[in-house]
C-alpha cells in the first residue's frame, strides 16, 4: 500500500470511528500523564488538535496546571516554529485551521531544553515509523530536537504492524496508543 492509498483508508476509518474520539482521547492523555518521562520533563512540545486527531485538552491543562513550559508548533510557510501555550484563551486560528498559540515565540538556541514530543500522525508501526499527512513538517522540526524523546499518539485503528517509508522520515522513539 502506498503513503496515498494509506492516507485514504484512515481517513475512512477515522470517520467509522470518531464517536470513539472523546473516549480513545482520555485514554491516551492519561497513559501520557502516568509515564515517569512526562513527570520528569518541565518543557515539552504538544499540538492542539484537530478534529480527527487525539485530543489533548487535558494534557495542555495538565502540563500549565503542573508548570510546565508547554509549547505548540505554528506554521509559517514551509516549515514550523514554536510558540509557548499559556491557554485557551492564547489561541488564534491559523494555518489549515489549526488553533496556534500567539504567545512568546521559543528560540532555536533553546530547543535542546524541549525533552518531551507528542507527535500527531496519520498512522504509525510498531517499529516507530509516522505516516503524516503530507506537507513534511515534523520531519524537517523532529531533527532540531536532539534531547527531546518522540512520541507518536494514536487511535488503536491507526497503529500497524509495518506502514510505508522513506528515509528522511524521523522515528519516533515511543508509540502510544488506546490499545
Amino acid at each position: 500500500m502506498t503513503k496515498a492509498e494509506l492516507r485514504h483508508k484512515i481517513r475512512k476509518l477515522k470517520a467509522d470511528y470518531s464517536e470513539e474520539f472523546p473516549k480513545w482521547s482520555e485514554a491516551i492523555c492519561r497513559k501520557v500523564i502516568n509515564h515517569p518521562l512526562w513527570q520528569e520533563n518541565n518543557t515539552v512540545l504538544l499540538y492542539h488538535a484537530l478534529a480527527d486527531e487525539p485530543q489533548l485538552a487535558t494534557l495542555l491543562q495538565h502540563a500549565l496546571n503542573e508548570g510546565k513550559l508547554v509549547l505548540l508548533p505554528v506554521v509559517e510557510y514551509d516549515h514550523l516554529i514554536l510558540r509557548r501555550y499559556e491557554g485557551v484563551s492564547s489561541l488564534c486560528e491559523g494555518a489549515f485551521h489549526i488553533m496556534e498559540p500567539i504567545g512568546e515565540m521559543f528560540p532555536r538556541e533553546r530547543y535542546d531544553e524541549i525533552g518531551l514530543v507528542i507527535v500527531p500522525g496519520m498512522a504509525f508501526d510498531r517499529d516507530g515509523h509516522r505516516l503524516g499527512r503530507g506537507k513534511g513538517y515534523y520531519d524537517k522540526l523532529l531533527p532540531m530536537l536532539p534531547n527531546a524523546k518522540k512520541w507518536g499518539i494514536c487511535f488503536p485503528f491507526q497503529l500497524f504492524d509495518s506502514i510505508p517509508f522513506e528515509s528522511h522520515d524521523v522515528l519516533m522513539d515511543c508509540v502510544l496508543c488506546v490499545v
